[in-house]
């Protein structure tokens, strides 16, 4: 590779923590290290930028984190940062340590301060996916989303066990405010009866409809998977709506919240993160600015950050009309 473009990079995570974000850090400081660049761990994402809560990173300041959930340089939302006051104190924070490259690993809101920073200062970013909800453009999958997922679909079948143990009906609630990518896929890998999810427009009289159906063919207990942001109602107003019209039915709500975020990262988001850390350093080093490092096609590519905050990755409709099918 030719002369690197930057000399001094920092690392930051920010946002929601996700599984595999330890990974991908790990991989950003051992490429640095391997290409003779100093590299510098932000702790508590943009506001230890702001108040130079910044440590040199080497080999072994990140062993034995690749199986850790979480982030072992913590995670915050900055206010501070979303002032101009703030990001100057950013900016100089980072000329103290001569840092001229950032690699930014979260979501949307990280991603947006990365793109300001850069167009106000000129310090080059580029931004790592890390997120279980799976909703950034410009990436097949992004870091932690396919731990929730089986976290998720884990859950979810020991839920069925008492379901079908005491012929129960289950409203189960999982993550995705604005995405209903875990709510889909585990529902779909779960046999749910149906799955309720932001991008479509559901309606009581559908759902009842399947309940009837289930009825007719021999069900004694269903799963309905519900994502958080879906439009139609929340999960307890579902329940208590579901209760009123079919009194029979012994209904519980399980909210699975926090405990998706968590855990151990699987080893398709190890590789995935490991890969994107790399590409994200090596990008720095080849001058690359204000994109993402993602992948698609099992390929590393550099999305521009901007149409990775504007765009989001669509839900799969061959999913949805099998998850239909299958719940038969």
């Amino acid at each position: 590779m030719k002369e690197s473009a930057v000399k001094k990079i920092a690392v930051l995570t920010s946002g929601g923590d996700s599984p595999g974000m330890n990974a991908a850090l790990r991989a950003v400081v051992r490429t640095a290290n391997y290409y003779d660049i100093e590299c510098y761990g932000v702790r508590e994402g943009y506001n230890g930028l702001i108040h130079g809560d910044l440590l040199k990173m080497g080999p072994r300041s990140v062993k034995n984190i690749i199986n850790q959930g979480g982030t072992i340089l913590k995670s915050a939302r900055s206010a501070e940062f979303r002032t101009k006051e703030g990001r100057q104190q950013a900016y100089d924070n980072c000329v103290k340590y001569g840092i001229d490259g950032l690699v930014c690993i979260g979501g949307d809101g990280t991603f947006t301060g990365a793109k300001i920073f850069n167009e106000e200062f000129g310090i080059r970013v580029i931004g790592v996916p890390g997120t279980i909800d799976n909703d950034i453009f410009g990436t097949d999958n992004t870091i932690g989303y396919d731990t929730a997922l089986n976290t998720a679909m884990d859950a979810i079948d020991k839920i069925r066990d008492t379901a079908t143990s005491h012929n129960r009906v289950f409203f189960i609630e999982v993550m995705g405010r604005d995405a209903g990518f875990i709510a889909l896929n585990s529902g779909l890998a779960t046999g749910a009866l149906d799955i309720l999810i932001p991008e479509k427009k559901d309606s009581i009289d559908e759902l009842f409809a399947n309940f009837k159906t289930a009825e007719k063919s021999g069900k004694s207990s269903s799963i309905v998977v519900v994502a958080e942001g879906e439009k139609l109602a929340n999960v307890y107003e579902l329940a208590e709506k579901t209760k009123l019209s079919f009194p029979d039915y012994d209904i519980r709500v399980a909210i699975l919240g926090h405990m998706q975020r968590g855990g151990s990262p699987s080893c398709a988001d190890r590789v995935l993160a490991s890969r994107l850390g790399y590409g994200a350093v090596t990008g720095l080093m080849e001058g690359k600015t204000n994109v993402m490092a993602g992948m698609r096609s099992n390929d590393v590519v550099y999305t521009p950050i901007e149409e990775a905050i504007k765009k989001h990755n669509e839900i799969n409709q061959d999913l949805l009309l099998i998850s239909e099918i299958l719940a038969i």
